[in-house]
């Protein structure tokens, strides 16, 4: 009976010791950019870059077209994120807007079996105007959570 009891015991310390916290497969916070105004879909090509912190370039987006709106990563801690949209029409001529987006950066802590993950909050956004008429900020706070757009991004007609 004794053995019953200190088995059913270690098998409850057992259980209760386990962590039920699921990590997230990916703990990169994205933002959503949402075509509106005039263009609602793409016709021509979109690539998106950044540089990382070498210097070199690096795609984001690559070659995205018939799309109504697309995700990117943020970086971690970097206080302005710069990133080069590129678009690319039939004729095959290319014009690139940079975009600037500042913000702050706040870990975010789940369990100790997680990686630390960063959230953000965007406190700006600004872009050269070649092909982009204006993009307006929608929901400032990126977490996991892209269900609604973050930003609203307006082309310019043509495009």
């Amino acid at each position: 009976m004794r053995k019953v009891i200190f088995g059913l015991l270690a098998m409850l310390l057992m259980a209760t010791a386990c962590s039920s916290i699921d990590c997230p497969i990916n703990n990169r916070a994205y933002t959503k950019y949402r075509l509106q105004g005039n263009v609602k879909t793409l016709t021509d090509t979109l690539t998106v870059l950044t540089k990382r912190q070498d210097g070199q370039d690096t795609i984001l987006l690559n070659k995205s077209v018939g799309k109504d709106s697309f995700e990117l990563p943020m970086s971690y801690i970097r206080t302005v994120d710069e990133l080069y949209f590129s678009l690319t029409n039939k004729l095959n001529q290319t014009t690139r807007d940079t975009v600037r987006i500042t913000k702050t950066n706040y870990p975010h802590f789940e369990s100790v079996d997680c990686p630390l993950a960063y959230f953000h909050t965007i406190t700006g956004v600004s872009t050269t105007l070649h092909n982009i008429d204006s993009i307006v900020v929608n929901s400032s706070n990126v977490t996991y959570d892209i269900s609604q757009p973050h930003f609203y991004i307006y082309f310019k007609s043509g495009h």
